[in-house]
């Protein structure tokens, strides 16, 4: 039966891009690889180089230690990994796919995650997208991580379990807060699914700055008997001591654009 609906959805997928060839969402120029982005453009996407083994913080130099702050305040979840930088033109996208409803810029940050991560993680027994807020979820229409946890899932072949955590407390938005009052902006807000406990789930989440509501989720699920607790998300702040508090709807990039040498540089 799987076989049957991985080769239904393969003909689907083919009949589509006849039907609509895929086109660069930032250069309009011709999709490349089954993607709505050309090969130019996805070579210029910000990626991380070298990182923190246990948060994915950006350093200087390769490095098989943890950064100074995991090793005095070492988080609940055990790894992280970012398939991005949460940089011009990747800060764009995010904001049209949340703020914006364009899941189009969503199914492309989905394939691009799945891509980048599906190689280099370790299957987990779940993935767990990172949940919202009822009222937030009528106001958006969906759940931003849910759309990009699913590609990963079809690709590691992972139960996706949408409904394991929920957030019971409304709260706001963690980017209008400063770092430090981002953690007790969590507490409580999270509740854990009765006898919801496998040994090694991953947690899956579009943009991480400090990474305080990840934390905040893997340390309630760890109290749960959760062993392992692994985060993917799309895009890592490169400095969250640099990140200033935003609006709720901040969509538009406080990055500069990079000079106008490539397609990628033509701003849609």
């Amino acid at each position: 039966m799987n076989r049957l609906i991985s080769e239904v959805r393969r003909l689907g997928a083919a009949w589509m891009a006849r039907a609509y060839p895929p086109v660069c969402l930032l250069c309009g120029a011709a999709g490349d690889d089954g993607l709505d982005l050309c090969r130019p453009c996805a070579a210029e996407l910000p990626r991380p180089g070298h990182v923190c083994p246990r948060c994915g913080l950006s350093l200087g130099s390769d490095s098989a230690h943890p950064c100074g702050h995991c090793l005095t305040h070492p988080p609940d979840f055990d790894h992280a990994w970012a398939a991005l930088s949460y940089l011009w033109p990747v800060d764009d996208l995010v904001g049209r796919f949340k703020f914006h409803g364009r899941l189009n810029h969503g199914r492309l940050l989905g394939k691009l995650m799945a891509r980048e991560l599906a190689p280099r993680v370790t299957r987990p027994d779940c993935v767990i997208p990172v949940p919202l807020h009822p009222h937030r979820i009528r106001e958006r229409g969906f759940n931003q991580a849910v759309e990009l946890a699913r590609p990963l899932c079809r690709a590691l072949d992972c139960p996706l379990e949408a409904f394991a955590v929920h957030r019971v407390r409304a709260t706001p938005p963690q980017q209008t807060l400063s770092a430090k009052h981002r953690q007790r902006n969590l507490r409580g807000a999270f509740h854990v699914a009765e006898g919801f406990a496998p040994a090694h789930v991953a947690l899956v989440d579009d943009v991480m700055t400090t990474g305080s509501t990840l934390d905040e989720l893997a340390g309630l699920l760890k109290t749960r008997g959760v062993q392992r607790v692994d985060v993917w998300v799309l895009a890592r702040v490169p400095d969250p001591a640099r990140a200033h508090p935003e609006p709720d709807n901040p969509w538009q990039s406080r990055q500069t654009p990079p000079p106008r040498t490539s397609c990628c540089s033509k701003r849609p």
